[in-house]
């Protein structure tokens, strides 16, 4: 047998020296030599062998899982290499980079629809405004009455619907240059930077509702202006430009609230951002120019248009809130909990219902003869949704918008209205915190793998934000349906790992960690540390993130969950099953 497995290496020796054979391929032969061995001096000669120079790129995952086999066969330990993944440090990285790479650009998908959307929508409400809609027939008029021909007008028109895109992108360019999108993304969890948008959009809400108007310089104004009546292109492209600072005063609170969102998402976002919202602001210019028939169908301007406005005020000032309750959470000082901020939004919407009733009167209201049946129609929808709201006050969990209020737990009464611990068994065992719908979990790693190594039940590892909205909208969608929930709470210790947790470490604990490229990372933060985990051991940073592990802290193989493939609680459920299955049956 030992003449056999030694030819057998000479031929992988020589075959690999001369002829450079690929890694896969000695793979292959190493793991057909492991299967010849019968005994424990073929055991120590094929690893010698392995160990060598000529074989050290054949360790990979199925010859190291091989040799695990015969090591468990022969009462024998692991060589280093078969529990050391650093053989191949370039592979991994670049393995790394690859899941990274893959994980940044689905999320960075989502993100660029989504802000595509709401900039289109933010630009069509823009229109809907007393400084723009006037504008429409205005500026359609000037082109199809100064051009020769009705095609000269039409690109005319086109022009000036290009260059609102092009004084919007450019706009967007410049935020995108100023913020990185790492460094955006890392501010978004700031409670700073929270607390400096907080500000800002309660000024544009007060600005809408009629309190004052913010304007561009009038200087600006003028020469823009003075530049427009030299005609042709460049005179066009001055009359965009005028356009634009005209209209400031509403279409800047607009502006600035969607870059601010597009801001939280980094990237290319700005620029995505501002490209929807012109092209929803340009788009009547120019098919109005095309059939300016269309234009005997545009309501006349009037009172409505400020009641537009009105509106977008009151939402930009419930949006505020959301910046304030980011930095409250950030700082744990429980200063907005789940009711105050409930009950700012019932005030704010519930205003908002008596103004388009008319029993609310601003600044700039026409007087209300009748209300229109829209009008009336959009009162009752936000007085529903005012009435959806209320029982939230009381515990009641409000699955329309749980990505917007603070999580149930982060409550002045957690457990609900009345909700109270009457025995010391409904208290969570040691270092657990009260988490949805009255689950116990655990917020250090360590601790919670004693108490599951306690317990004999597998590890449930939570990879989430205090600022991660779709962490709460799994928390509060996904967590609590019953199926889920009574695994979370019976089969499982739950520990929940905040990756924006601020607390300090102590000073023996701060160190250097890595992030997903192999670049140092300070790990001053406990938020730090968690996130440091997550990227050495699964190179990704996206959260929420889910495995399940062995009270030894081995992964479980039924692999990882998060919110773009496990938000529907079905599927979340049978992915809780699968690894609950494999850890029963062992």
């Amino acid at each position: 047998m030992r003449n056999k497995l030694f030819t057998f290496l000479l031929a992988i020796l020589l075959g690999g020296t001369a002829f450079g054979i690929q890694e896969k391929d000695q793979s292959a032969d190493v793991i057909e030599m492991l299967q010849l061995v019968q005994s424990e001096k073929d055991y120590e000669d094929a690893i010698e062998l392995i160990e060598s120079d000529y074989m050290e790129e054949a360790k990979g995952e199925e010859v190291r899982s091989s040799v695990k086999q015969l090591s468990e066969k022969f009462k024998r330990d692991n060589p280093e290499w078969v529990n050391n993944d650093s053989f191949d440090e370039s592979s991994t990285e670049e393995k790394a980079l690859n899941e990274e790479e893959r994980d940044n650009n689905d999320v960075s998908k989502m993100s660029v629809w989504a802000i595509f959307a709401l900039s289109f929508a933010s630009g069509l409400a823009a229109l809907l405004t007393p400084c723009v809609f006037p504008m429409i027939p205005m500026t359609v008029s000037f082109f199809t009455k100064q051009s020769k021909t009705k095609a000269k007008g039409i690109q005319n028109a086109i022009v000036y619907a290009i260059s609102i895109i092009v004084i919007y992108i450019v706009l967007g360019t410049v935020v995108t240059a100023v913020f990185g999108a790492e460094v955006l993304n890392e501010m978004s969890t700031n409670p700073w930077f929270n607390i400096v948008f907080f500000i800002p959009l309660v000024v544009f809400a007060v600005s809408f509702m009629g309190a004052f108007e913010i304007k561009m310089p009038s200087s600006w104004v003028n020469k823009a202006d003075s530049k427009a009546d030299k005609g042709g292109l460049i005179g066009i492209f001055f009359m965009a430009l005028v356009l634009a600072l005209v209209s400031f005063s509403c279409t800047g609170p607009i502006v600035g609230t969607l870059l601010v969102k597009a801001a939280e998402s980094g990237g290319m976002t700005p620029i995505i951002g501002m490209f929807g919202f012109s092209l929803a602001l340009a788009l009547p210019f120019a098919l109005f120019a095309a059939f300016p028939g269309w234009m005997n169908s545009l309501p006349q301007s009037g009172g409505w248009l400020n009641t537009v406005k009105v509106v977008l005020g009151f939402l930009e000032l419930a949006l505020a809130f959301k910046f304030l309750s980011n930095a409250d959470l950030a700082w744990q000082s429980h200063l907005l909990e789940r009711e105050v901020f409930l009950a700012i939004w019932i005030a704010v919407f519930g205003a908002l219902a008596l103004y388009l009733f008319g029993k609310l009167k601003l600044p700039h209201d026409s007087p209300i003869e009748y209300l229109s049946v829209g009008r009336t129609i959009f009162g009752v929808f936000i007085f529903a949704f005012v009435v959806y709201m209320i029982p939230g006050m009381w515990g009641a969990p409000l699955k329309m918008i749980n990505a917007f209020p603070p999580p149930s737990h982060y409550a002045e009464s957690p457990r609900g209205f009345g909700g109270s611990v009457s025995s010391e068994s409904e208290h969570g065992p040691e270092g657990t915190h009260l988490a949805v719908g009255g689950l116990y979990v655990f917020h250090d790693y360590d601790l919670a793998l004693a108490h599951a190594k306690e317990v004999n039940k597998p590890l449930f590892v939570d990879f989430t934000g205090w600022n991660c909205v779709n962490c709460r909208k799994m928390e509060e969608g996904v967590w609590i349906d019953e199926g889920v929930f009574e695994n979370l709470k019976n089969d499982v210790v739950v520990v929940s790992l905040y990756v924006d947790e601020r607390t300090e470490l102590p000073e023996a604990d701060k160190r250097y960690g890595v992030d997903v490229a192999g670049r140092k990372r300070d790990m001053t933060t406990v938020g730090d540390k968690w996130m440091i985990k997550q990227i050495t051991e699964y190179n990704i940073t996206a959260q929420p993130y889910y495995v399940m592990q062995t009270p030894e802290g081995e992964d479980l193989s039924n692999g990882s969950a998060d919110f773009q493939n496990h938000s529907d609680p079905v599927v979340f459920k049978k992915w809780l099953d699968e690894g609950l299955k494999e850890y029963n049956g062992k």
